[in-house]
């Protein structure tokens, strides 16, 4: 664990950049801190080829002081665009390499500490995957789920795109994350809270109001639904989900910081690609 003192700044994050899209490129071409002293989460979901990726997180590890990283599916896609035909563990490996040579922490390195305003927290950038624990209403199985799924037509391209090599499956992939995070986490000190990044929400809740359901699949684990208050967790933030906002469970708070796709944001009546601010609070509280 490493900590960094700063008397100013703020804790920012955003997630789901998808650069591919031109409009979206422009936002983060845009994004600034408001001062040196900020960091800036990236919950996942940069783009999809490396190049893309690179050019993202090289150019906000060039503005704010430090950039903190956790991927999303779409970074681990082994996308037919991209020249780089890496699968599973030996993509996320190759995309944390790329990350430290960029000075950009990720879920291999140690947890830094926020000792800015609203400190100290751990800030902890997860990689969990999901093992398809959030079954559609009805369901009890996988196999059962991903027939109403193609029934609905309501797919994750993770089934053609994301591989788990070398394990057998990506739940299998999740399982492990999931108890080596754990074993990391419960290792920090108990007088310190954390602030948890991993691209998808620790607990089903925020999925209730999606549109279609089914997706839900591709969207956590419920191995992880106690993290939030086993973990002494000041704020979880995520993304995936591409519906910013702010809920409330067992009285944590839990961000959802997407960008989302351009025919997503155009609908909002906010500008797109704002930061959010985790610490200090927007509501004025530390």
């Amino acid at each position: 664990m490493t900590s960094t003192v700063g008397g100013a700044g703020q804790l920012l994050a955003i997630s789901d950049l998808h650069i591919g899209y031109e409009e979206n490129r422009t936002l983060v071409d845009k994004m600034r801190p408001d001062s040196d002293d900020d960091w800036l989460l990236v919950a996942g979901d940069v783009a999809e080829t490396v190049a893309d990726i690179r050019w993202a997180l090289e150019t906000l590890a060039g503005r704010f002081s430090k950039v903190i990283w956790a991927p999303g599916n779409h970074e681990l896609w082994t996308h037919p665009r991209d020249p780089v035909t890496l699968r599973g563990v030996a993509r996320y490996d190759y995309l944390v390499t790329l990350c430290r040579d960029l000075g950009v922490t990720t879920p291999e390195d140690p947890y830094p500490v926020w000792e800015g305003p609203g400190g100290p927290v751990v800030v902890a950038p997860l990689f969990l995957l999901y093992d398809y624990s959030f079954l559609p209403k009805g369901c009890t199985t996988k196999e059962q789920g991903l027939t109403y799924a193609h029934g609905t037509g309501i797919v994750c391209n993770d089934e053609y795109l994301l591989h788990p090599d070398p394990y057998p499956t990506r739940e299998a992939w999740c399982r492990a994350r999931v108890a080596e995070t754990e074993r990391r986490l419960a290792a920090l000190p108990d007088d310190l809270p954390t602030v948890l990044v991993n691209h998808y929400p620790l607990d089903r809740h925020p999925t209730e109001i999606l549109w279609y359901p089914e997706f839900a699949m591709w969207c956590g684990t419920g191995l992880t639904a106690d993290w939030h208050t086993r973990f002494r967790v000041e704020t979880m933030v995520y993304g995936h989900l591409h519906i910013p906002r702010t809920t409330w469970h067992d009285g944590v708070r839990f961000e959802e910081v997407s960008v989302g796709y351009p025919r997503e944001w155009r609908k909002r009546p906010e500008p797109p690609g704002r930061l959010r601010r985790i610490l200090p609070r927007e509501d004025g509280t530390q």
